[in-house]
């Protein structure tokens, strides 16, 4: 079933509208949705590696405008929307003792967000509910979505055969490896 999904993704890496459906999905993650662009973008890169920088580009983009609506949700629409999405990712119950905190670190906050598998929507969401300043929170989240994709498009431009070949050769363990790595995301954000 995987190698089938893998193939299918490949397949779609070099469809006519595939930019367009990685920059659908990186702006929604930024604010409610749970799988990650790289889900895309790395097959995208792997098939297609003379496009890696665009990919990239639109990645950065489209999550960086995805962030401005989670932003807006949690500063306008946070009872209505905000709220179910971080009840539904078990943060609801320490909203109050997080918003006394978030400020203070809220550049940092974001940055470590946009770089690891933390779920970046929390993040962009709480901004807007703490008020975080907007010119911080943009610079902050443009410096760590650049710095992710691009650092994943300029490894799989280096060594995309080497690469592809431990991917589609260790398909399961990949595969593994980045559930617990998106899962290891959702955990630490039950404790945090």
């Amino acid at each position: 079933m995987l190698r089938k999904t893998y193939d299918k993704t490949l397949a779609l890496a070099e469809h006519p509208h595939a930019l367009w459906l990685l920059a659908f999905v990186a702006f929604i993650e930024s604010s409610v949705f749970p799988i990650p662009p790289d889900v895309m973008m790395i097959p995208m890169i792997l098939a297609a590696p003379r496009r890696a920088w665009l990919i990239a580009l639109i990645a950065t983009v489209s999550s960086v405008a995805g962030a401005g609506l989670g932003y807006v949700i949690g500063a306008f629409f946070y009872d209505s929307i905000g709220a179910p999405v971080l009840e539904a990712l078990g943060k609801g119950d320490s909203m109050a003792a997080f918003n006394a905190k978030f400020n203070e670190y809220g550049v940092w906050a974001v940055l470590f967000a946009g770089l690891t598998p933390f779920p970046f929507k929390v993040i962009t969401i709480m901004s807007g509910w703490t008020a975080m300043p907007i010119v911080p929170f943009i610079l902050s989240a443009i410096i760590a979505r650049a710095a992710r994709f691009f650092i994943v498009a300029g490894l799989l431009y280096a060594f995309g055969d080497p690469i592809r070949d431990f991917i589609e050769r260790r398909l399961g363990l990949v595969f593994t490896l980045f559930c617990v790595a998106l899962i290891g995301g959702f955990m630490v954000l039950r404790f945090v």
